[in-house]
């Protein structure tokens, strides 16, 4: 029996096929994988993006206690939130949250959709992508009017 040690691993080969084993196992592999060599399907690329929103969203939960704890403190407290969220950055990062929040929200809704068995063929995903990323930019244009 052939043994090949890698790392933290042991591979054992049978004899018979220790030849076809090392020969696999030798193989010229690339030692760094170029990320941008790939081209992401649409509805992998819409579930990214779910995933960064939520974790954007588990961000600004500090950001948004703040302002809450802050505007209940006092009447002063309260002007000097209400005096920080006009001004341009910090109605950028409440822009930010938002669209952050309605994209996480349409795309949750369309896993629940295919969750119930809604859009799960290939050419259904890739609509309900389309869709996500319609309706979520349409939601987010609208939300940076409101915040603006």
């Amino acid at each position: 029996m052939a043994i090949l040690f890698f790392e933290h691993f042991q591979l054992t080969c049978p004899s018979r096929a220790s030849v076809e084993c090392e020969r696999a196992v030798n193989k010229k592999r690339p030692v760094n994988l170029d990320l941008t060599q790939f081209r992401f399907p649409l509805p992998a690329i819409t579930s990214i993006i779910h995933r960064v929103s939520g974790v954007i969203l588990f961000v600004a939960v500090a950001f948004l206690m703040w302002a809450l704890q802050g505007s209940l403190e006092s009447p002063e407290s309260f002007a000097q939130v209400k005096e920080s969220m006009s001004g341009f950055f910090a109605k950028l990062i409440t822009w930010g949250i938002v669209s952050a929040l309605l994209y996480h929200l349409v795309a949750g809704c369309k896993h629940l959709l295919m969750d119930i068995g809604i859009g799960e063929t290939l050419e259904g995903g890739v609509l309900g992508a389309k869709v996500t990323l319609a309706v979520s930019v349409v939601l987010i244009l609208f939300a940076g009017v409101a915040v603006w």
